[in-house]
């Protein structure tokens, strides 16, 4: 009863879904959302539970800012059948890719990107808050793209950039209650990001790991681990930061 419980936008496949993974092997119980591929959400719960933790799947498109309140609801049911009245963590993880010329990318494309990955993170979070314990974490999930620019990754590169912004200023804003809010900044990884270029394009691949100091391109075990790290019960020092796991990425 006294496990402490996480929320993962995005974890039913790739990064949250390993997030999720790392942080039920650590002991907490996990909350994750889906947007259309249920079977994998209910194989990530699964697994969750194979570790002896708690585990459920909500429906969530986190595009959708309307759903937010319904989805608060959804939690707060979800936690009083546990016995709880608030979770502990929060991981702003779900999202989308673009990769298109600034000078051809359309208004509808800026739209969803920056209703993905950056509205969600001020209006999904502000919704949560108040669910999220006293000392609680919350983690952004950012990207490298935010630091270094590639042809095609401007709009995508600029929305997380944002959420670099906008995660200091929850951490300023949310310090009197002694949440610490962090950005996690992903390098380029072998998931099915992206149509899964960097695990599945040999060139591609080959490329990232000639600029990265570490000589290969990511895991999702590396960001699930650093993800757990700064959600340890021993980092509640550490906020408002910006923490890069690229294996050196161009540096």
């Amino acid at each position: 009863m006294n496990k402490r419980i996480a929320v993962i936008t995005g974890g039913s496949r790739g990064l949250g879904r390993n997030i999720a993974l790392h942080l039920a092997r650590a002991g907490t119980d996990i909350i994750i959302t889906w947007q259309s591929n249920e079977a994998a959400a209910r194989a990530a719960v699964a697994e969750i539970e194979a570790l002896g933790c708690r585990a459920a799947a909500l429906r969530l498109d986190v595009a959708d800012s309307r759903a937010f309140a319904a989805f608060t609801d959804a939690v707060r049911t979800l936690l009083d059948g546990w016995g709880r009245e608030r979770f502990d963590i929060l991981v702003n993880n779900a999202g989308t890719s673009l990769h298109v010329p600034l000078m051809e990318v359309t208004e509808q494309q800026f739209d969803d990107i920056i209703a993905v990955h950056v509205k969600s993170v001020v209006f999904l979070t502000q919704a949560l808050v108040p669910l999220l314990n006293e000392g609680g974490r919350i983690l952004n999930i950012s990207s490298g793209l935010a630091r270094v620019s590639l042809p095609g990754s401007g709009v995508y590169g600029a929305a997380k950039g944002a959420v670099e912004v906008l995660t200091r200023y929850q951490a300023r804003e949310l310090a009197e209650r002694r949440i610490t809010v962090n950005v996690l900044a992903p390098g380029a990884i072998e998931t099915d990001f992206s149509g899964g270029r960097v695990r599945d394009d040999p060139a591609l691949n080959r490329m990232v790991a000639g600029m990265t100091a570490l000589g290969r391109a990511g895991l999702p075990d590396d960001i699930g681990g650093a993800a757990a790290a700064l959600l340890a019960e021993g980092s509640g020092w550490i906020t408002g930061q910006r923490v890069e796991a690229s294996g050196g990425m161009m540096l």
